[in-house]
């Protein structure tokens, strides 16, 4: 398995960054979806359609892309025996908050098609800095490799 895995390793690496692009651009613009959402009168038409674009969103870009970017990376880690490494385990750790994120966005999402609005459309322009943030420490610590 180890060798078919290794003679993949650019594929895999290539769909990696594929689905990571995908899914970092779903948690960019969810966020300001949510911010219009809020800023549409509860319970018109206009935020009906920011329910149904949320939801389209979540099922067709951010579902598909965080299942993938998950196992293609596991793949990865295995095929380059990164299960061992520091800069992996803090990655990892990176990508763990990362996703916690995003299914935290699906809650928020799932808030406000039930009318709640618990959040200020400041905090959520604020919230849309995570994943920039996150994803920088993340390229930083698979290049660098500090440790």
């Amino acid at each position: 398995m180890q060798e078919v895995l290794s003679m993949t390793y650019l594929w895999l690496k290539a769909g990696h960054i594929i689905f990571i692009i995908f899914w970092m651009a779903g948690l960019f613009m969810l966020p300001r979806f949510y911010v219009y959402h809020q800023e549409a009168t509860e319970g018109s038409a206009e935020a009906e359609q920011w329910v149904e674009r949320e939801n389209k969103l979540r099922k067709i870009i951010l579902l598909p892309s965080i299942i993938i970017v998950w196992v293609l990376g596991l793949l990865l880690a295995s095929t380059i025996g990164a299960w061992s490494q520091g800069w992996f385990h803090a990655k990892l750790l990176f990508v763990v908050l990362l996703s916690a994120y995003h299914m935290w966005l699906i809650g928020y999402g799932k808030k406000l098609a039930r009318g709640e609005r618990p959040l200020k459309g400041k905090t959520l322009r604020l919230l849309n800095e995570v994943p920039g943030l996150t994803v920088a420490i993340i390229v930083i610590l698979v290049i660098v490799k500090p440790f």
